[in-house]
Formats: structure tokens, C-alpha cells, sequence
């Protein structure tokens, strides 16, 4: 009777690759500075609560309890980010393994997760797209678990893996979509019959019932917000690129191969039909996003399950050629996964010097990067026209700020200047309303001398929005100018019912 291999090492290996890419994005993540939505989930965070506008609880929970170990420390914000990107890298080493790999299909995946650009870029910023990726995998993770060992009580870590999921980011119902058609349409309907798929329904309800609660009592904003950023989308054209970027931004265009071997493995392969469940949930959420119109990474959480299963069988392939022939492809595989790793982590981490011809290639290609460079100058300038005006109106004074990455840096890095907090009509700071009394003078960020004209009696241009390095972002081209305003022409309470809007 042959003997269980001991895995133990496999497993340190695993966790050995998820420990250099913490190591990687710390020495990495401290480059540049925070970016605008960055700056927002930390105001969020400063005010917790069980739902905001523009995103579930979870994300400003974990950026609350990164302020309070950290401060506004840029390379301790991005830690959990990191984190939860290593974690997603052990998971599916583990995936491969439990759908029968050993330790080559364990690394092979394993890296293949770590170099796509949506994990790694993720990996290096404060959004729930990092925890969202990681959620996903680890729901496939136990649903794998679940099918190997036929034990129905892993449903209940499912369900609680599913709740935590919609607890930060409602996509989480296309995969739940994909997992009840996966069910319905093999042999794993028989858990319909079974007490523990209801228990885990019950374990995900009860996770997620808190936020639940939240949406009703305002009213589904976030539906609202989510209708609106979708239309903007549509109308900027950002969803055209869904079925191309499902190559080269979801998953890494030197990993392609893997992951076609990955669904050819749930569909077609003898092995992999106990696991055919987990390929219905890849093609479900495709089709449905697909139709939907959404943004081509939303499918990145999707490819961990695949890219797992493609290594089991590119090591299986290998196992049936020759000890040479087998040898070669193994280091040409290791070679292609450096390769597509040292090309997107060129463009998707923090490295190129600001200005050189590695950052003109780099922010050609990911324009994120603009937009974390100059906030603090931006507030430098704002406590530079308050400290002009007269002494009697700067107690008096209000910072609007237009959109959220203004009005979260005046929050993040203002008070070290002593400036009020920020006021914004935008996502959740338009609930903190605009204080009492009512401010009589307001410094203006984000709108054009016209708007603001509208908006008050007198307003006159007071600075601008630039950044040591002359780098050009939404800040310094779209809307450069910094107004201070008096006398709205409507009463406050008027023109604030009016004011909210999204972004």
C-alpha cells in the first residue's frame, strides 16, 4: 500500500512564496504616495459603520485597524493588501495540490497567481480589490475541499467565506451565481438534500446581514451608486476592453496556456469531473459580466481556481515525457513565469523613478500611478490660502473639496496644518453634512470658475494644484484652480439636498 507523501515541506515552499511577495510589496509600496481612493477609504475609516456609499464595511475596517497600528504610515496602509495577496498565493498551491498535484503544480500555480497583474497590482494598494481576489479563492479553495473529501460541513466555511465576500464587494454574486448553476448541473445538486448546505446559506446570511440592514435603512444607496458608476463607465468607454484584458490584465498573458489547461480540466478530463462544479463557476461569472458590461478585471478573481488546475495538468504532461524532455519544459515554464513577472511587475508596482523613461512606459500603461503623486502639496496649498485669509474668517473657513481624493487628503494630511475637516457632496461625506453653523468662507477645490460662480456671490482664484514634479494627473490638468468663495447664493441647508452625487 503505497504511503500519503509527506507535504509538510510543499507546504513551507507555499508559504516561503507568499512571505517574499509581503517582503516584495514592502520594500516596493513606499515609492510614490497614497491614491485618491486610497485617501478615501481611510476618511471611511475614520467613521465606521456597517455600509458605506460606494462599498461594503470590510475594506475601512481593515484600513481602521492599519491606522491604528500604523499611523498614515504609506507602506503600513498597504500591508494588509499585501497580505491577503500572499495568502491567495498559498491558497491556490494548495488548490493544485488537493486536486492532485504535487509539488511542481504547487509552485507552478502558486507563481502563476503571484505574477498575474490584478494580484500583484492589488497587492500594493488599499482597495477591496485585493480582499475581494482573496475571498474568491478562498471560497473555491473550500469548495475543492468540499469535493475531495465529500465532508458537507465545509458548506459552513463556504457560507461564512461567501458572507465575508458580499461584506466587501457585491460582486462576490457572480460567483454565488456560478456555484448554484455548478451545483444544478452535476452530481453536486446531491448537497441540495443536505442540512449543512443550508447551515453555510444560514452562516453567509448572518455575516452579511449587518450591511444588509445598512442598505435598507438608507434606501439601497449603494445600488444607486453602483447604477451610476456603471453608466459612467459604459459612457467612457472603459467596458470595451472586457473580453481582451481577460489576457493581459486578469490573469498574465504568459500564463494563458495554464488556465485554458485549467477549464479543459473541469470539463474534459476523467480527473476532473468530481471538480466539475468549480468550472461551471469560472464560465458563469464570465457570461454574466460579460453581459452585464463590466470591467474586464472584475474576472480576475476567477482565474486562481484555473491557473491551480492548469498546473496539475502541465506537471501530469511532463510526468508522461522523458526525464530530459520533461527537464527542459520545467525550466522554460520557470522562465516564461520570470519573464511575465519582472514585465508586470515593471507596471504594476511603484519602482520607476517619477519622470524617467521607465515611468513614461510604466503610467502609459497604468495610469494609477498619476494619480498618487502631489496630495500633499495640494494641501500645503489649501493651509497656504487659509493662513492668507483674515484672521476672523479663517475659524470660520470650509475646504470643499470636489471629489474624494481632495477631500480625503485634506483629512489625511491636513492636520498637521490645523485645517478643518474636509466638506464633499461625493459617495459617504455627503452624510457628514457641511457643520454648524454653516460656513461663511469656503476654499474650493475641483471646479471651474463658472461652477463655482454659480454656486456663490463672489469667489476669486487663490492658488493652484501642482506637484514637485510636474507630473500631470487629474489634479493639475482637469481642474487646476483653488477658489475662495462667499456668500452661496442659496441657504445651505437648500443647496446641500441638491449637492450629493457619486464618483
Amino acid at each position: 500500500m503505497e504511503q500519503p507523501r509527506d507535504t509538510r515541506t510543499d507546504t513551507a515552499i507555499l508559504i516561503a512564496l507568499g512571505l517574499c511577495l509581503i517582503v516584495l510589496h514592502i520594500f516596493t509600496s513606499g515609492a510614490y504616495g497614497f491614491h485618491r481612493d486610497e485617501l478615501a477609504t481611510l476618511d471611511d475609516a475614520r467613521h465606521l459603520a456597517w455600509g458605506y456609499v460606494a462599498y461594503p464595511p470590510v475594506t475601512p475596517l481593515l484600513g481602521r485597524i492599519e491606522l491604528e497600528f500604523f499611523g498614515t504610515s504609506l507602506r503600513g496602509i498597504r500591508f494588509f493588501p499585501a497580505v491577503a495577496q500572499a495568502i491567495a498565493v498559498v491558497l491556490v498551491g494548495l488548490m493544485a495540490r488537493d486536486l492532485g498535484g504535487n509539488r511542481l503544480a504547487q509552485i507552478v500555480a502558486a507563481l502563476a497567481v503571484a505574477i498575474a497583474p490584478v494580484s500583484l497590482g492589488s497587492g500594493a494598494l488599499l482597495q477591496y480589490v485585493a480582499f475581494d481576489y482573496l475571498w474568491w479563492a478562498l471560497t473555491a479553495y473550500f469548495l475543492i475541499l468540499l469535493l475531495r473529501t465529500e465532508a458537507p460541513r465545509w458548506w459552513l466555511a463556504i457560507g461564512g467565506a461567501i458572507g465575508i465576500g458580499m461584506m466587501t464587494k457585491y460582486t462576490m454574486i457572480f460567483l454565488v451565481a456560478g456555484l448554484a448553476v455548478g451545483m444544478l448541473l452535476t452530481n453536486a445538486r446531491r448537497y441540495l438534500k443536505s442540512p449543512w448546505l443550508w447551515a453555510g446559506v444560514v452562516v453567509s446570511l448572518l455575516v452579511f446581514f449587518p450591511n444588509l440592514l445598512w442598505q435598507i435603512q438608507h434606501h439601497f444607496i449603494s445600488l444607486e451608486f453602483l447604477r451610476h458608476i456603471h453608466k459612467r463607465d459604459i459612457r467612457w468607454g472603459r467596458t470595451k476592453g472586457f473580453l481582451p484584458e481577460q489576457l493581459f490584465i486578469a490573469a498574465n498573458m504568459i500564463t494563458i496556456p495554464l488556465w485554458v489547461a485549467g477549464l479543459f480540466f473541469y470539463f474534459r478530463k476523467p480527473d476532473g469531473k468530481p471538480f466539475r462544479m468549480i468550472g461551471w463557476m469560472a464560465v458563469v461569472p464570465f457570461v454574466l459580466f460579460l453581459i452585464a458590461k463590466g470591467r474586464g478585471y472584475y474576472m480576475a478573481p476567477v482565474y486562481p481556481m484555473l491557473l491551480a488546475a492548469g498546473a496539475v495538468v502541465e506537471e501530469r504532461w511532463l510526468a508522461s515525457l522523458s526525464a530530459g524532455r520533461a527537464g527542459v519544459w520545467r525550466g522554460v515554464t520557470y522562465a516564461a513565469l520570470a519573464v511575465g513577472g519582472v514585465m508586470v511587475a515593471a507596471v504594476a508596482l511603484p519602482m520607476a523613478g517619477i519622470n524617467s523613461g521607465w515611468w513614461k512606459v510604466a503610467v502609459a500603461i497604468n495610469g494609477d500611478f498619476r494619480e498618487e503623486i502631489g496630495w500633499p502639496e495640494v494641501v500645503a496649498e489649501v493651509a497656504r490660502i487659509r493662513d492668507s485669509l483674515p484672521a476672523d474668517q479663517r475659524s470660520k473657513v470650509a475646504i470643499l473639496g470636489t471629489n474624494y481624493g481632495e477631500a480625503g487628503a485634506v483629512d489625511t494630511f491636513g492636520a498637521a496644518y490645523g485645517l478643518p475637516k474636509a466638506i464633499s457632496g461625493v459617495n459617504s461625506y455627503w452624510a457628514c453634512g457641511y457643520g454648524d453653523p454653516p460656513p461663511q468662507t469656503v476654499i474650493v477645490l475641483g471646479m471651474s470658475a463658472d461652477d463655482v460662480n454659480d454656486l456663490f456671490e463672489s469667489c476669486e482664484l487663490a492658488g493652484h494644484t501642482r506637484n514637485a514634479y510636474g507630473v500631470q494627473n487629474e489634479e493639475t490638468k482637469d481642474h487646476p484652480d483653488i477658489f475662495v468663495c462667499r456668500n452661496l447664493r442659496s441657504p445651505w441647508p437648500e443647496f446641500w439636498k441638491q449637492f450629493r452625487y457619486y464618483g
